[in-house]
């Protein structure tokens, strides 16, 4: 049995089966990754006494007859920003190199509750900010089709797990792209869920208004599979919502007719100059083969495209000061035994705790925030950001609603 060949519903009807157990098969993936993982440093850390005991006790229920879901003994990985109780969680910064978490994310409470095997955390760009994996407090992550080339980010470490076949199917964030991006540059499954499906609760903070967890596996059902696990309303997250029931069967268990019920539409500015002809060619052949379905493809408008970039790069920043200024050697210090004392001055632990442990890049983005939110700033760039922000929500409220003569398909129970 090559585990290179499992999706998450093939695993599952081989442990029914008892084609092999839980334990056998967590064993081999964590023997694949001390084979492969040398090359490609997906992983920071692995947690084997965790994966090895989940393991265990799954093997023994489905000895005594008990009924397992589908995530049940699946080995899965999660990038470092999430936390696991009791194992180290840093999100690939030095300045929590040594922080273990105190709880469980409550995406993490939901896998071990279906009984998914989890092997270990994942690299990424430091607290989530890169696109390429190279901006990792610890070590730089590799294509595991070419390892001359990035993984993406900042979920590169997740995407190339799974890729490489070091585990079945990852958790990773998205702020901007950190799940889409990278499950394309290695060519596996990405899932960027809509803002409050999935709990941000035990996610290490980027851009909370923009950061969503979401799922990578190797096939579209296996992302669909894992997403169906981890989505919800969670009291822990104001943010986040309720789904109908049954939300996302309809990937899993697809009809024909009401595939050929739905809209696609296709804004016509995202087809600009600087476009790649080889992306452009991929997109034409994708709406071929929708057509062919029987879809309709429908040009749409979102005329305010052209300025999101720029209102994101101002409000991602500004949530980032906020959120990284309580990394600042009181409550989760890094600096060592004998430097602190009772008169070391607060100016000096600053910085030391930030000058030593946010890498060049957080640093960056931290001082644009704090720029964007200063006297004098905040209504030239943060506050005509968040405007600018209304307007593209406007935009795809327009297109997604009927009676505005929208042309896309709009899910009104969200």
């Amino acid at each position: 049995m090559e585990i290179s060949d499992l999706t998450i519903e093939k695993f599952h009807e081989g442990l029914v089966r008892k084609e092999f157990s839980a334990f056998e098969i967590t064993e081999k993936f964590f023997g694949h990754i001390e084979e492969m993982d040398g090359k490609i440093n997906a992983f920071l850390r692995i947690t084997k006494d965790l994966a090895l005991s989940e393991a265990s006790r799954i093997d023994v229920e489905l000895a005594e007859g008990k009924d397992l879901g589908l995530l049940a003994g699946v080995p899965i990985a999660l990038k470092d920003n999430m936390m696991v109780e009791g194992e180290v969680t840093t999100a690939a910064s030095k300045i929590l190199e040594s922080y273990r978490a105190s709880y469980d994310a409550t995406v993490v409470s939901k896998l071990k509750e279906a009984g998914a095997v989890i092997l270990g955390k994942t690299n990424l760009d430091e607290f989530a900010m890169g696109s390429s994996t190279e901006n990792s407090g610890f070590k730089t992550t590799k294509n595991p089709y070419d390892t001359d080339r990035v993984p993406g980010g900042s979920s590169g470490g997740s995407a190339a797990a799974v890729a490489s076949g070091m585990a079945l199917a990852a958790l990773g964030s998205d702020t901007g792209g950190s799940i889409r991006q990278p499950a394309g540059f290695c060519g596996v499954a990405g899932l960027k869920p809509t803002y409050g499906a999935v709990s941000r609760y035990g996610l290490i903070a980027m851009a909370s208004s923009l950061d969503q967890i979401g799922s990578f596996g190797k096939t579209v059902r296996d992302a669909a599979i894992l997403f169906k696990e981890i989505a919800g309303r969670d009291e822990m997250d104001s943010t986040s919502i309720s789904l109908p029931q049954g939300y996302g069967d309809e990937i899993l268990n697809p009809k024909l007719e009401d595939i050929k019920k739905l809209k696609i539409g296709i804004p016509k500015e995202y087809f600009i100059d600087g476009l790649s002809s080889e992306v452009k060619k991929a997109i034409d052949l994708a709406m071929a083969k929708l057509k062919s379905l029987g879809l309709e493809i429908k040009e749409i408008s979102l005329p305010h495209t052209k300025y999101a970039l720029s209102a994101y790069y101002i409000i991602m920043p500004a949530e980032v000061s906020a959120n990284l200024a309580r990394f600042d050697g009181i409550r989760y210090s890094r600096i060592e035994e004998g430097v602190k004392s009772e008169r070391t001055a607060l100016w000096d632990i600053y910085f030391n705790q930030k000058g030593r442990g946010f890498g060049s890049e957080t640093q960056r983005r931290i001082i644009l925030g704090n720029f964007v939110l200063s006297s004098g700033y905040y209504d030239a760039y943060y506050s005509k950001a968040q405007k600018v922000r209304h307007l593209i929500k406007q935009d795809f409220e327009s297109v997604f609603n009927p009676s505005a003569g929208g042309n896309c398909r709009w899910d009104s129970s969200l």
